[in-house]
């Protein structure tokens, strides 16, 4: 059996939806990871493998601050499923049913509902300096030609997104585009300074949509809360979809709900896949 060293370091593996994430707690233990690192950590067949990586710090206007890290090292200030993932740890840890988690994106409520967790994910960001945008566009009809779908839409919902809308799902489904080929060459489109997730929504029903999403930082994923926060608020804007719908994705289906204050509400399941420790020294490289 192995003896623990100084570097190692405990850490929670959870999902949400299969969107997956290494939670490290730095909140009484300082903790600073390098890009190199985190992608160390992120890689699936030499690492622990995620999604994105999640450092919770302390906080003076919340319960705690949640600092996340893409799989390939960059920040990013937002993501639905791994607050939630957070917000079920908090709760289970204060005997709570409701915990705040500061983030880059802002404050973020998250509450029990049964057996899932809600999120208030705040309003959506609905001007192109919001989003942001390099130049002013119509934000429901961008000039992003690919092939035969529809101009796409953008919004933030604490970060970008581009959304390609199909309100015929006879004609195709959400996966007939090569997600992973036009995702990995739009995300860092000239009019997306910061780089967008990029998603392709067929539209089922008023209250029912399937998505799939290429997420900036992290590429192909099995869910992205933001991304279904967007398809809603996207769908809605267009006259595809009503203000509360069930949004399936790979991984399984969310519940979102863009509500008459302009706050999106998603609601889904969390899971924990297993604990461990890992040391750091070890795994501090490129």
């Amino acid at each position: 059996m192995s003896q623990q060293k100084p570097d190692d370091r405990p850490f929670l593996k959870m999902h949400g939806l299969g969107n997956d994430f290494i939670l490290f707690d730095a909140r009484h233990s300082p903790l600073v990871l390098d890009p190199a690192t985190v992608r160390a950590l992120s890689d699936r067949h030499q690492g622990i493998g995620c999604d994105q990586l999640i450092i919770l710090r302390p906080s003076d206007k919340a319960d705690l601050f949640m600092e996340i890290r893409n799989a390939d090292g960059s920040d990013v200030a937002a993501c639905g499923n791994a607050t939630r993932c957070v917000g079920q740890v908090l709760m289970d840890e204060l005997g709570r049913d409701e915990a705040m988690i500061e983030t880059r994106a802002g404050l973020l409520l998250a509450r029990r509902a049964g057996d899932a967790v809600t999120v208030d994910m705040g309003q959506p960001g609905l001007s192109w300096r919001a989003i942001p945008l390099a130049r002013d566009l119509d934000l429901d009809a961008l000039p992003i030609i690919e092939g035969d779908l529809l101009p796409p839409s953008a919004l933030s919902m604490g970060n970008p997104h581009l959304l390609f809308f199909n309100p015929a799902p006879e004609k195709w489904d959400e996966n007939t585009p090569d997600v992973a080929e036009i995702g990995a060459r739009l995300e860092h489109h000239p009019d997306f300074p910061e780089g967008t997730n990029v998603s392709f929504v067929t539209i089922i029903a008023p209250d029912h949509l399937k998505v799939r999403t290429w997420e900036r930082g992290a590429g192909l994923t099995r869910a992205c809360g933001t991304a279904a926060c967007a398809s809603l608020v996207g769908a809605h804007r267009r006259g595809f979809a009503a203000r509360a719908a069930r949004v399936e994705m790979p991984g399984g289906p969310l519940q979102i709900h863009w509500a008459d204050d302009d706050h999106v509400l998603m609601t889904g399941a969390v899971r924990t896949a297993f604990r461990g420790t890992v040391n750091l020294a070890d795994m501090a490289h490129d």
